[in-house]
């Protein structure tokens, strides 16, 4: 027997022999290879699947609340009404435009937190998908939620109702971002994600487009809010914004179910270990260390984020121009959306080919162009042109920025990418709107719009400067 056995640490730090080394890289090449193959074999069924969710979805969504044009006129009005009645020292705290800032932040806070807690509870998953149903059927209710309440109350409750629904809905979207776009990472090679987005972004911009159009000309039409009959004696309300929000409901939730019944997900060759929230949260900042590329483009994207504070403001800003009838309001974002889809297309392409830091370049130049051209206009058919501009920047920018954050780094690295890219996105979605209301009930919509064109200028140069393409790395993804 050994008088002098070794310690335990230096026994438990032995090095691994060389053949038992070589072995498990073998294994692993061979899983990489098995994880590729099968990614390839079931692209056509997994393209087809991811394009009629996200079309279905964004037609859904982008017709009623990532379109920044029904929800705060909504918010506006019920706000408005609310305001005359309220006692005079509370009017304040129901000012129509703070109420809309206030809304759509309440909307992003639940982005702050719930990307990284998702993250942490999908990261170490062999398949994701079931917690990416579960949290699109979560966002989903948010949606009936606001419909029904909108045909059973009326003034201060409805507005309470709205507030509360819209902060649920941004809760429950901050994970569901992480988790569907990991899904989309695993399943859709890198060089075919550009075209995705952009068939799937320009058939839901075209249909948001069609049917927000119907749903101002039909559904709000010139009275959206009105009261109706009474059914076993409780009062009911005619309210064209509840019946829009629960066609978006039918139509988010059949494009879950699409995805839910073709997908096919592979089973990664390594997965991170299962940690707890607060461990990962101390790993953010060695991310960010390591990889000074992402850290730059983080920064060029939080100033982009910020300055979406005037997005809220772009509609209410026109009605110096545009009378916002309910037939208006669809015009509106029909302009939005149609600049959206028709320039969808041109990213896709574009990123697939050359990367998608020139997209993110493109973008942001028109997002600021467009914007003077609103603020400088008098003529309706500029602001609908103004409009178009803005709604083509920002989709630019969303492909550009959804789609690089999955090309730095390493994949098993991917899901924290996300939720640290949703958190600060949520972050600054959060403080904008709250932040715009105020600059614009005490300065103005110009000073306002002044301030977004300065943070997009900086992500300009952020980017410009200092993000080198990611795909130019040659990096696993």
């Amino acid at each position: 027997m050994d008088d002098n056995p070794a310690p335990l640490d230096e026994i438990a730090h032995e090095p691994m022999p060389l053949d038992a080394a070589a072995a498990e890289d073998a294994t692993l090449r061979q899983r990489e290879a098995d994880y590729e193959k099968f990614v390839w074999d079931n692209l056509p069924r997994n393209f087809a699947a991811n394009f009629m969710h996200g079309m279905l979805g964004m037609t859904g969504f982008r017709m009623v609340l990532n379109t920044p044009t029904f929800i705060p006129v909504y918010l506006h009005v019920l706000a408005a009404s609310v305001m005359g009645m309220a006692p005079a020292p509370l009017r304040v705290l129901v000012n129509p435009d703070f109420i809309v800032g206030l809304g759509l932040s309440l909307q992003q806070v639940g982005q702050v937190v719930s990307p990284i807690v998702g993250a942490t509870h999908i990261e170490h998953r062999k398949k994701v998908l079931p917690a990416s149903i579960l949290m699109g059927t979560l966002m989903r209710v948010q949606l009936l939620g606001m419909a029904v309440c909108g045909w059973f109350l009326s003034g201060a409750p409805l507005l309470a109702a709205m507030l509360i629904f819209l902060t649920l809905f941004g809760l429950f979207s901050g994970a569901q971002r992480v988790a569907f776009q990991l899904l989309l990472a695993k399943v859709i090679p890198i060089s075919k994600r550009g075209q995705l987005q952009g068939w799937r972004n320009l058939t839901g911009s075209l249909l948001a487009a069609l049917l927000s159009w119907v749903a101002g000309r039909y559904l709000l039409g010139a009275h959206p809010l009105a009261p109706g009959a009474k059914v076993f004696g409780v009062q009911l309300f005619h309210n064209g914004y509840s019946t829009t929000f629960f066609l978006a409901f039918i139509l988010t939730s059949a494009g879950l179910s699409v995805l839910q019944i073709l997908l096919r997900e592979p089973e990664p060759a390594k997965l991170r270990p299962k940690m707890k929230v607060s461990d990962r949260l101390r790993h953010l900042p060695e991310l960010l260390r390591t990889d000074r590329g992402f850290m730059f483009f983080m920064i060029a994207q939080i100033c982009a984020m910020a300055s979406r504070i005037a997005a809220p403001f772009y509609i209410l800003f026109a009605s110096r121009t545009v009378a916002l009838t309910g037939e208006n309001i669809g015009l509106l974002t029909v302009a939005m959306t149609l600049g959206d889809a028709l320039s969808n297309l041109l990213w896709g392409y574009l990123g697939d080919k050359s990367g998608f830091k020139s997209t993110f370049v493109i973008a942001l130049l028109l997002w600021i162009g467009s914007t003077i051209l609103l603020m400088a206009t008098h003529s309706p058919m500029v602001v609908f042109i103004a409009f178009f501009g803005l709604g083509a920047g920002q989709s630019g920018y969303q492909m550009s920025s959804q789609t690089m954050v999955l090309e730095f780094g390493l994949r098993e690295d991917m899901a924290m990418r996300l939720a640290f890219s949703g958190t600060a996105e949520g972050l600054m979605l959060t403080l904008g709107p709250l932040l715009g209301g105020l600059i614009a009930a005490l300065a103005g919509y110009p000073s306002l719009f002044i301030l977004s064109i300065v943070l997009e200028a900086v992500a300009l140069a952020v980017l410009l400067t200092l993000v080198e393409e990611p795909r130019r790395r040659k990096l696993l993804v």
